[in-house]
């Protein structure tokens, strides 16, 4: 028998036109494996027009155990397996069930073992030495009894395959809800959740995925944002949400946004829920017919925890943005005092960020540089303004004067607990150390000073050497770029000045969007 031919059991007069093709999905596939062609021709006609759990038969043959192997290495996703112990070998069948279980590892496929010489392999011994679910001999399978054997395997590989999915939709939720605090975007938790429903309530997961409409979203006073989405939505994912409500003229969500609370519709769901923050979440969902109470349940259970989840998320945000909003207003505070630019601090950290990230360093080191960087010269409020502001060249007094602010801003915000003033008490301190060990406070070099010290100083002085300062003017890129190779291995970290070399353009693309 050809090993690529493919046995459909329906009834084609029932095909609707521009239907005749389905998705793979759409069908329970079966394996035959047997070297009689009339055991084949049996099967189809026991099996003919045969539809279970709304779905028909699709029936895949194989004459030999080695065609089996190339069509269960396909990606069709075999349900059930029918399979002859004697074929080109004695213990072909045999063999094949291990490989299945053992090499393929597909434990959720259903393999019964039918043999017309039950001699071969008697069925005690079979069942207890291979990971089979029915030993049948050919004699025995009538088409009733083999209608009655693929509905209990097909029945059991749909539970399975529920658990498994519920499972896999459970350690994505798990793995997901974990990077809501860590500032991670919530479009894995909320669509893991839809997972694990989906296998709890027996719907179908490519069709919920592929065919049910999805939104989530947080709607307060000053902003509405949409979090999640699937469907028709997916276009509307980070759009306001005020804007997708207008723009697809559902009628339904505006009205249970005013109202609140559940709502359940002839396919579909809205829940709005009271954020302790400044506004409502939503939740949206479409396609849903088949949905029982249990799955409706489940539905809302879901909607009011997505809903804590939003609100902590945008709590998270707040506090995360309010560190930083902090920390700029006093770094341009201090910078406002010397005649210095807030952009000056805002230009540093994106530099920092750039070049962390070209060091190859932890997205998280990353992140708390880039918040810090804007306290290096905090210390700089206990500076004297004739000092700071003095249009000449300081006289060793007014030096020494000028280089306490790196200690004074280290001992501001060292105390602190917080990681991030911690990072801009490192900053503050050790972005004026020299690699040759020329610097200050403490003379530290090479390796021995932070990187974080290393990357704010190559940050700090490129900003102000192609910016106009009180005792200088603006330099060109070129005079720039001699000044680093002039320090380089003196004043700068050697892989630093080779990375501003590299990447002087975008570099300079940073200081075209902040400028003074």
């Amino acid at each position: 028998m050809n090993k690529d031919e493919i046995l459909v059991f329906t009834d084609e007069s029932n095909d609707e036109p521009g239907h005749s093709e389905k998705a793979i999905e759409d069908y329970w596939h079966i394996l035959v494996v047997d070297d009689e062609v009339e055991v084949h021709m049996v099967t189809r006609l026991a099996l003919k027009k045969t539809k279970i759990f709304g779905k028909n038969l699709k029936i895949h043959s194989a004459d030999s155990a080695k065609q089996a192997k190339e069509l269960l290495q396909s990606n069709i996703p075999f349900a059930m397996a029918i399979i002859d112990v004697v074929m080109e070998t004695d213990k072909a069948g045999l063999e094949l069930v291990s490989w299945i279980r053992e090499v393929k590892e597909n434990h959720h496929i259903r393999l019964v073992l039918r043999t017309g010489q039950p001699g071969q392999a008697p069925e005690k011994e079979v069942i207890a030495n291979y990971d089979i679910n029915d030993y049948k001999e050919k004699t025995e399978l009538t088409s009733t009894k083999l209608f009655t054997l693929s509905y209990a395997c097909l029945r059991a590989y749909r539970d399975i395959k529920a658990l498994y999915d519920n499972k896999k939709g459970l350690e994505t939720v798990i793995n997901s809800s974990n990077k809501i605090f860590a500032h991670q975007s919530i479009k894995d938790f909320t669509q893991g959740v839809l997972q694990q429903l989906c296998s709890l309530s027996h719907i179908d997961s490519s069709a919920f995925f592929v065919n049910v409409n999805f939104i989530a979203a947080s709607h307060g006073e000053r902003h509405s944002i949409v979090i999640a989405a699937t469907g028709r939505f997916s276009a509307f994912l980070n759009h306001p949400l005020s804007d997708v409500i207008k723009e697809i003229g559902d009628e339904r969500l505006e009205i249970a946004y005013n109202i609140g609370g559940h709502h359940f519709g002839e396919d579909y769901f809205i829940g709005v829920y009271d954020s302790h923050l400044d506004g409502k979440n939503l939740f949206f969902i479409e396609g849903i017919e088949k949905a029982n109470s249990l799955d409706r349940k489940l539905i809302e259970v879901f909607g009011n925890n997505i809903g804590v989840a939003f609100d902590n998320h945008a709590m998270f945000e707040e506090v995360d943005l309010t560190q930083r909003e902090m920390i700029y207003r006093m770094s341009e505070a201090v910078e406002s005092r010397s005649k210095e630019t807030s952009n000056h601090v805002k230009r540093v950290a994106l530099t920092c960020q750039y070049l962390a990230r070209a060091m190859r360093m932890s997205e998280q080191e990353v992140e708390i540089l880039y918040k810090a960087s804007p306290l290096h010269d905090i210390g700089k409020i206990a500076i004297p303004d004739h000092i700071l502001n003095k249009p000449g060249k300081l006289n060793e007094a007014e030096w020494q004067k000028m280089k306490t602010h790196a200690q004074i801003g280290y001992d501001i915000l060292a105390s602190s607990e917080l990681t991030v003033l911690r990072a801009g008490a490192i900053v503050a301190a050790e972005h004026h150390e020299n690699w040759d060990g020329s610097g200050y406070p403490k003379g530290k070099q090479g390796e021995g000073i932070h990187i974080y010290g290393r990357i704010v100083a190559v940050a700090d002085v490129f900003d102000a050497l192609v910016n106009k300062r009180s005792y200088k003017p603006a330099w060109s890129i070129v005079e720039t770029m001699s000044f680093f190779q002039d320090m380089n291995a003196v004043k700068f970290d050697p892989k630093l000045v080779e990375l501003v070399f590299k990447h002087q353009d975008d570099l300079m693309l940073i200081q075209g969007k902040y400028l003074d």
